[in-house]
């Protein structure tokens, strides 16, 4: 692939060189740095200039670092005369302060928005946002890939019994997410409608939909300390679902998110790899990991080819 160089963030290395392999590239150099006083200093170590430049980098891990790092790598490969950089963000960070909520609440995945288009972005790849309408933040292209192509193939090839299941929501938000997975399988659905005393607590939980004697597979866009997604799972093994999975898109896993899967009574909890879980799965062994690299490799060829990326809504590339 001709006039192409793909750079790697810090944040998931792992990924982007899976993307790199994908494609036949090699990663292009770049050599990142603090220095005594924390800046963030970005050597690009090559020449960029009339190439289309894709910059890999997720919000995880350290974020606040990774996203002046991404903004410091767009700048620097926009002032060497790149013809186009599109930033790739498998996960968005602060995707979930999406909406002004409660009075004086920050707007803040549009304030990261706003940030990198300053810095020069042309384009966006990014995947399952928490809210739809954050592609609406940006007055450039936002491409919002899918991990629903590759959770039916999971489903299909892992879960025995996926013909008797019910595809369950924790929340009202995500029923359109379950509903379409849900007709894709031909399959029920349900719902968890809960209360929240405060953020990352949840004080109440009520099921609509029917799990009695059947597998549930709980889906969600993201889990943080998975306090709901362990409240959620208790409900419907007393609802009398037989078996229960989880698959989420970003498995965040902070605070004491590892210890309460450990306890809890999943068969497996099934993630993809926008944030890196080698270190997670170490101490989880229900943890299991679904490889989205080809999804991303894919839309990066179709975007460099002049492509539409429509067709990755419903097929998984080989």
């Amino acid at each position: 692939m001709p006039n192409i160089k793909i750079f790697s963030g810090s944040s998931h290395q792992d990924l982007s060189q899976k993307i790199a392999d994908r494609l036949g590239l090699e990663l292009g150099k770049v050599v990142t740095k603090k220095f005594s006083n924390q800046e963030i200093c970005v050597e690009i170590g090559e020449s960029v200039r009339g190439e289309d430049v894709y910059i890999v980098q997720s919000g995880c891990g350290k974020i606040n670092d990774n996203i002046m790092e991404l903004l410091i790598m767009i700048n620097a490969c926009k002032i060497a005369s790149a013809s186009r950089v599109t930033a790739v963000i498998p996960c968005f960070p602060y995707a979930r302060q999406d909406k002004k909520d409660k009075s004086r609440a920050p707007i803040t995945a549009k304030l990261v928005a706003n940030t990198l288009l300053v810095a020069g972005i042309n384009h966006i790849i990014t995947m399952d946002l928490h809210a739809p309408q954050i592609q609406g933040f940006f007055d450039i292209p936002a491409d919002n890939l899918y991990a629903e192509p590759a959770v039916l193939k999971w489903i299909r090839e892992n879960i025995p019994e996926w013909r008797n299941c019910t595809i369950v929501s924790p929340d009202a938000g995500g029923a359109k997410r379950v509903t379409s997975i849900a007709d894709r399988l031909n399959v029920d659905f349900a719902l968890i409608h809960k209360e929240r005393k405060k953020a990352n607590e949840v004080d109440r939980m009520v099921l609509v939909g029917d799990v009695k004697d059947r597998v549930a597979i709980l889906v969600d866009d993201m889990a943080d300390t998975c306090g709901t997604i362990c409240h959620a799972a208790d409900k419907l093994l007393s609802a009398g679902a037989t078996k229960v999975y989880a698959i989420l898109t970003h498995g965040i896993f902070s605070g004491p998110a590892i210890s309460r899967i450990n306890n809890a009574c999943f068969e497996a909890v099934v993630v993809t790899n926008t944030i890196p879980q080698e270190d997670k799965m170490k101490h989880c062994s229900k943890i299991q990991v679904i490889d989205i690299s080809m999804i991303l490799a894919e839309a990066i060829r179709r975007t460099h080819n002049g492509e539409s990326v429509s067709y990755l809504f419903n097929h998984v590339p080989e």
